[in-house]
């Protein structure tokens, strides 16, 4: 994406390193999960349903509970220093009671159109089965010490993004090396090249 454009109305992005974490990135540079269509793209984007799965039964419902766990995750992720304070403790008891709430969609494998095997489940997905999956993903997150110790804000200008750093030396500086990265090259170039011509 080029200097001074602005994002497609639904580009999702799946780069954060962990769903909840991708999740949080639906409301950057504004709000992605609008209407059911985007919803529908991003459960299928995060991996939580095979490609191809109708989501027909999704209902406005589903936008509110999508974006009422986003609001907890922030606050847990973002919350680090905030634990034991009264909006820190609710959302921590709501995200364990949504994992726990329903069980996840069951997989099967069946014969795809080339013999080979793909995954699709067994019957359509529930919410609750899908923010349950969402908020076991949180969990996992908030209490691995090498993942969690792995969260990091993107070092870009004005992007509020936190991705799971997996990279070698644990250095990497950007939520994505071809969007913020590229901005801080080139703004760094011109730096460098106004430096030059003084």
């Amino acid at each position: 994406m080029a200097l001074g454009t602005a994002a497609a109305p639904y580009e999702l992005r799946f780069d954060a390193g962990r769903i909840c974490l991708d999740l949080l990135a639906t409301t950057h540079p504004g709000e992605r999960l609008d209407a059911l269509g985007p919803l529908r793209a991003w459960i299928t984007g995060s991996g939580l349903v095979p490609p191809g799965t109708p989501l027909p039964h999704a209902d406005t419902g589903w936008l509110l509970g999508f974006r009422e766990l986003r609001g907890h995750v922030e606050q847990l992720v973002r919350g680090r220093n905030a634990a034991r304070t009264r909006p820190y403790d609710l959302a921590l008891a709501r995200v364990n009671e949504l994992a726990g709430a329903a069980a996840p969609p069951a997989p099967r494998a069946v014969p795809g159109e080339d013999g080979t095997l793909v995954r699709e489940l067994a019957d359509p997905p529930g919410c609750a089965a899908l923010l349950a999956a969402v908020a076991r993903d949180t969990v996992e997150l908030l209490t691995d010490p090498v993942a969690r110790a792995s969260v990091r804000e993107c070092e870009g200008d004005n992007c509020p993004l936190v991705y799971l750093d997996t990279s070698r030396g644990r250095r990497r500086r950007w939520c994505s090396s071809e969007v913020c990265g590229n901005r801080e090259r080139v703004a760094r170039h011109r730096r460098r090249a106004a430096l030059a011509r003084a």
